[in-house]
């Protein structure tokens, strides 16, 4: 089976492009790199990661919502709990609204909006989670162990299909 190598971007249709342009710049730290009009491209300049910023013209002036089908959220990797705490004041800085850091087995979220009410998320994963993405960009993991970590984890009644010990 072919395979890809990772996540290049990710594209949101917006309703003022200059609006998500300056958050996108000025919350996440992007850079405007490409105005085609209708659309920007925003990079990372640590990562590569693109984000294209579209206004499709007659489009809604709506707020998103996850409870349409489609995108539910956009989960972004931060490297500690640490970090989020510095995310966590940045956005309060800039009077963005967010949630409280939440603690899970997996990891630590920090969740907030874009100005068209796109959730974002913050994750930085536990250690066991590092562990188990580690192995798999490492090789082959057979399905089964890789359920069964979950399973060692998060408990059976989460795995898919499983009849997992």
């Amino acid at each position: 089976m072919p395979t890809f190598a990772g996540v290049n971007h990710f594209a949101l249709s917006v309703t003022d492009l200059d609006r998500s342009t300056r958050f996108y710049t000025e919350v996440l730290g992007l850079v405007a790199v490409l105005d085609f009009g209708y659309g920007r491209v925003c990079l990372d300049r640590r990562s590569g990661f693109s984000v294209g910023l579209v206004h499709h013209p007659g489009s809604t002036l709506e707020p998103f919502s996850e409870l349409n089908p489609g995108l539910d959220h956009l989960g972004l990797t931060a490297e500690s709990r640490d970090e989020l705490v510095s995310w966590q004041e940045r956005l309060e800085a800039l009077g963005v609204p967010h949630s409280p850091i939440q603690d899970t087995e997996l990891g630590h979220h920090l969740n907030f909006r874009d100005p068209d009410g796109i959730a974002l998320e913050l994750q930085a994963p536990r250690e066991v989670y590092r562990q188990i993405v580690a192995q798999l960009r490492g090789g082959q993991v057979p399905d089964e162990v890789l359920l069964a970590q979950a399973a060692q984890i998060l408990g059976a009644q989460l795995v898919v299909g499983a009849d997992v010990g």
